[in-house]
C-alpha cells in the first residue's frame, strides 16, 4: 500500500479548499494546522455580506484585486474567530503568500508555510524565522510504503 505524506495529505486539502474561492485572478487554498488536526480553512473571496469578484468584478489596482481577502488571511482570521491559537500552527497553502500575509503570518506565531505554487514575482520577501517547504501536490515526491503486516492472536 502507498501513502502520501502528512504534508502531502494537507496540501490535498488545501486544493480541494480553494476550489471554494470566489475571485477568478486565483483560487487559492490555506489551511491552517496544529498538532497534526486542522484548525481553520481560508479561500480567496470577499469579507462577509459584501458581493463576490465573480458577481461584482474584480477592484483592480496595479493588477491586484482589492476585493478578495486572501486564504491565508481568511485562515486566520477564522482561527481567531473561533478561538484556536496559531502559535507554532503550520499553515498549508497552494501559493506561496504575498508580504501582506507573510507579516500576518509572523504576527500570528505560525512557524512553517508548507506550499505548492511559488509566488509569481521574485518579490524581497519577510520570511522571518518561518520554516519554508515547497512540495509538490500532483506529482508527490515521497510516497512511503506500507507493507502489509500480519499479526497472530
Amino acid at each position: 500500500m502507498n501513502r502520501i505524506t502528512i504534508d502531502q495529505y494537507f496540501m490535498e486539502i488545501a486544493t480541494v479548499v480553494a476550489k471554494r474561492g470566489t475571485c477568478p485572478k486565483a483560487q487559492v487554498g490555506a489551511v491552517l494546522v496544529k498538532n497534526k488536526s486542522i484548525i481553520s480553512t481560508g479561500y480567496n473571496g470577499s469579507p462577509r455580506g459584501v458581493a463576490h469578484c465573480y458577481q461584482e468584478g474584480c477592484n483592480e489596482v496595479a493588477g491586484h484585486c482589492q476585493r478578495a481577502v486572501h486564504a491565508e488571511m481568511n485562515a486566520m482570521l477564522q482561527a481567531a474567530m473561533h478561538g484556536n491559537s496559531t502559535i507554532d500552527a503550520t499553515l498549508y497553502c497552494t501559493h506561496f503568500p504575498c508580504n501582506h500575509c507573510l507579516k500576518g503570518i509572523i504576527n500570528a506565531g505560525i512557524s512553517k508555510i508548507v506550499y505548492e505554487k511559488p509566488y509569481k514575482n521574485g518579490e524581497n520577501f519577510i520570511t522571518h524565522n518561518l520554516e519554508l517547504v515547497q512540495v509538490e501536490v500532483s506529482k508527490p515526491e515521497t510516497i512511503v510504503e506500507i507493507k502489509d503486516i500480519q499479526t497472530k492472536v
